[in-house]
């Protein structure tokens, strides 16, 4: 059942998100918001999926690189944002 989580977990963030060229990183999709477990909204991130984690990098004000890790089996809900299409 842990393994199909992941699998379903990694799918939407597939969704999206799109590959960053020449690594194996994944950017958040223009006009997408990211939620994970209910916590912080992600806009301008990047995602780093692996089946133990997910890496979110964001850039702080000043310019710093903000790195936030989720153990992908405690992965509860990802919600998405978008923008309704008119």
């Amino acid at each position: 059942m842990a393994e199909n989580n992941l699998q379903a977990w990694e799918k939407v963030l597939e969704y999206s998100s799109v590959p960053l060229h020449g690594t194996m990183s994944r950017k958040i999709r223009k006009g997408v918001k990211l939620q994970i477990n209910e916590g912080k909204i992600y806009e301008d991130a990047v995602l780093f999926i692996s089946d133990l984690f997910l890496r979110v990098t964001e850039e702080s004000k000043d310019g710093a690189s903000i790195n936030t890790y989720y153990d992908m089996k405690a992965v509860s809900c990802i919600r998405t944002y978008s923008s309704k299409e008119q």
